[in-house]
């Protein structure tokens, strides 16, 4: 059975996108929810390249209120969450 693997961006956004990417080997689906801005470095593009390679949907929620709200739906769905 596959599962709904949620990542949250948070802290260590570098190796926190690192680990999405890592997850793709995985035969699960793999999400990713970013908490406020990411940097705008090497570092950072070269993961958000592949993860648009590998087709993983990934939002950036800066808006509190619909912080909320989206992450609320997005945890309710997915049944393993790493928050980085």
């Amino acid at each position: 059975m596959k599962k709904n693997i949620l990542v949250i961006v948070k802290n260590n956004k570098v190796e926190a996108l690192r680990v999405a990417v890592g997850l793709v080997l995985l035969s699960d689906q793999v999400k990713v929810d970013v908490l406020d801005k990411l940097e705008d470095s090497p570092q950072v593009q070269e993961q958000l390249d592949v993860l648009n390679f590998a087709d993983v949907p990934y939002e950036i929620l800066e808006d509190r209120c619909s912080m909320i709200d989206k992450l609320a739906q997005d945890l309710v769905s997915s049944n393993v969450v790493y928050v980085i």
